[in-house]
């Protein structure tokens, strides 16, 4: 680029996209391409009309600048409203739906492009925002909050990928009750539950204060406490677990090969599942963790944020056939270094230094390892280096779920079991593959379950010491409607791995369709203690075991937070109807089917009932009739 010919500005952002445009383009390609025109065309005249311009136009992407959020707003409003309309002439399965996001950042103008984060954030805002909806970010919000006759629900401060700071959204909200009003998909947001709870915590503070003199008068001062300190240390115990608790943060990659970063991760995930192992360690679960990945952090922070006292750093570079490990034990609240160390040694030995970390944590954290203990981590055993790798590069291309990533990760733990076929832990996992397809629809073979709880018992004959095939068996059993099989297989894998976010969230599900919701919530609270980045399928799950549980309003606002974290979670606003209508808002429960039926399959109301996993099997028959009644499909 000249210089000359590149100057910066401010400029407001709109991207959009196809929602679901892979299966529309799988159905019927040149139907699919020959509707994006027409939609592109449409959308490039409203751009026109509302003084903006179009930028580009890349796949199923159009990018627009305008001089003013209130013209970008306004013409999102307009071509989604068009969408709509156009939508109604055709069937279900063929409607056309876009996603939008609107920011107001710098970009560099380079000739006819535009460059910048201006542009990144509008494209992660458009990513968040559902089906013919619009996300609009902070920057963009003020401009507009008084002056457009729409609404405006508040999503949160959200991480954006590849974006350095959280990014306060909106969602537009077309025809609102009152034009101007912000609404808030959780009450935690809403300024005025902040200003109780402000209250709420000075009357806290308060009576600290008069126990802290009360105390000072009748007891002596403890040593190596004085005055706020101690109000402040015994502020932080009241945060953290009863017992060690480790943040693993995901190991950085310093190999020159980028693409190796599936290694540094599985290494990350394989000492979370050790120490997680141990019953007298707390341990973040992955998910969490994984939030913090290519990310500059202050380790007090994590502390703070996670709830955990200690935070465990590293590093991994592969040279050949060697390998570097550096790892580090830090205190979050001091920031002190408990134990530092680097291994220098052969990739065969990868198993022996797992286990020289592990020991050299328990340590430094003086945990006493119980028998019990001692007998899970004795029962994990090495494995050709060869299958481990691919084992590991199966479990990062699963973790995304798209672009075939289930069907490459498939293929990996196929040849990791070539190399070993005893790997009880490949084996588990390729029997996942399986399930995951059956439970997305993605294969409606009646013969899939089965298929699955073969695999899983395969995987518990190569080693009944990993939890993994306990686990896949257990969620298997479930949606072949064998509760209290699957059950006690779920609670035979939490016995092998007590700290398994997962599993325990597992446990909470099954025991929720299984008719105990009481019991399922502590499981999940549970679960998402351990996991405080929790997926949107743990929120669902408590919402869910809350409704059966006769408490609508908390379930409803589980739902909310569920559409919050995943805004095309299809079923949140399914049982969010059933929430509303049992809450007396028939008008909100009947908004809410018309969202959910925008996402889901599809599938007959008979398959439905046979699909849902309750064990009352009148009770499913009475949610689907529930559910047709207020519209659904």
């Amino acid at each position: 680029m000249e210089n000359r010919s590149i100057t910066r500005k401010l400029a407001a952002i709109l991207s959009m996209d196809v929602k679901g445009y892979s299966r529309l383009m799988a159905d019927d390609d040149v139907e699919t391409v020959a509707t994006l025109k027409a939609c592109r065309k449409l959308a490039a005249e409203n751009v026109t009309a509302f003084g903006g311009r179009v930028v580009d136009s890349p796949g199923d992407n159009l990018l627009s600048e305008f001089s003013s959020v209130a013209d970008a707003v306004q013409c999102a409003v307009a071509i989604q409203k068009a969408y709509e309309l156009r939508n109604r002439d055709l069937p279900p399965n063929r409607r056309m739906e876009f996603r939008m996001g609107i920011n107001l950042g710098d970009v560099i103008k380079d000739g006819e492009q535009i460059y910048g984060d201006g542009l990144n954030i509008a494209a992660r805002l458009e990513g968040i925002a559902p089906g013919g909806g619009i996300c609009i970010s902070g920057s963009a919000f003020d401009q507009v909050k008084k002056l457009l006759p729409v609404g405006y629900e508040f999503l949160g401060d959200k991480s954006l990928k590849n974006i350095s700071e959280k990014i306060p959204a909106y969602r537009v909200i077309p025809e609102p009750d009152q034009p101007g009003q912000v609404i808030y998909a959780c009450h935690h947001h809403n300024p005025r539950f902040r200003r109780r709870k402000r209250w709420i915590l000075v009357a806290v503070i308060v009576c600290l204060g008069v126990w802290g003199y009360v105390a000072k008068v009748h007891t002596p001062e403890p040593l190596g406490i004085r005055g706020a300190s101690g109000l402040k240390a015994k502020l932080m115990q009241l945060h953290l677990p009863d017992r060690p608790s480790i943040a693993v943060l995901p190991f950085a990659n310093m190999s020159q090969d980028p693409d190796q970063s599936y290694f540094s991760d599985g290494l990350t995930e394989d000492l979370i599942t050790d120490l997680s192992q141990i019953s007298g360690i707390f341990v973040i679960a992955r998910n969490s963790v994984f939030a913090y990945r290519d990310k500059a952090v202050k380790i007090q922070d994590v502390g703070r944020e996670l709830g955990v006292r200690y935070v465990l750093e590293g590093s991994v570079r592969k040279m050949g056939d060697r390998i570097r490990i550096t790892a580090q034990l830090i205190d979050a609240a001091t920031e002190g270094h408990l134990w530092a160390q680097r291994y220098d040694r052969d990739l065969k030995d990868i198993f022996v230094v797992q286990d020289e970390v592990r020991k050299k944590i328990v340590t430094a954290l003086s945990v006493e390892l119980s028998h019990e203990d001692e007998q899970r981590l004795a029962g994990k055993g090495e494995v050709a280096f060869a299958a481990y790798e691919y084992y590991l590069r199966g479990v990062e291309l699963q973790a995304t779920k798209m672009g075939g990533g289930i069907e490459k990760a498939r293929a990996m733990f196929q040849k990791a079991l070539e190399i070993e076929p005893g790997y009880a832990k490949a084996q588990a996992a390729l029997g996942h593959t399986y399930l995951v397809d059956w439970i997305f629809g993605v294969n409606q073979d009646s013969a899939t379950l089965d298929k699955v709880i073969g695999m899983a018992q395969k995987a518990i004959d190569m080693d009944p010491r990993e939890s993994a095939g306990y686990a896949l068996l257990g969620h298997a059993y479930l949606w072949n409607h064998q509760h209290t099989q699957g059950i006690a297989q779920t609670r035979k894998a939490i016995s092998l791995g007590p700290g398994n976010a997962e599993w325990l969230a597992s446990l909470g599900e099954q025991l929720t369709w299984a008719g105990e919701p009481y019991e399922a919530i502590q499981y999940l609270e549970q679960a998402m203690r351990l996991d405080p980045n929790y997926p949107a399928w743990h929120l669902w799950n408590l919402g869910h075991a809350l409704y059966l549980g006769g408490d609508n309003e908390k379930a409803a606002d589980m739902f909310q937070r569920t559409l919050v974290k995943d805004p095309n979670f299809w079923p949140a606003h399914a049982y969010l109807a059933l929430t509303y209508d049992a809450m007396g808002k028939r008008d909100e429960a009947k908004e809410e089917i018309r969202m959910a039926c925008d996402g889901t399959l599809h599938i007959p109301g008979q398959a439905w009932e046979n699909r849902l996993p309750y064990k009352d099997r009148d009770l499913a028959v009475r949610v689907v009739a529930h559910l047709r009644e207020l519209g659904m499909n």
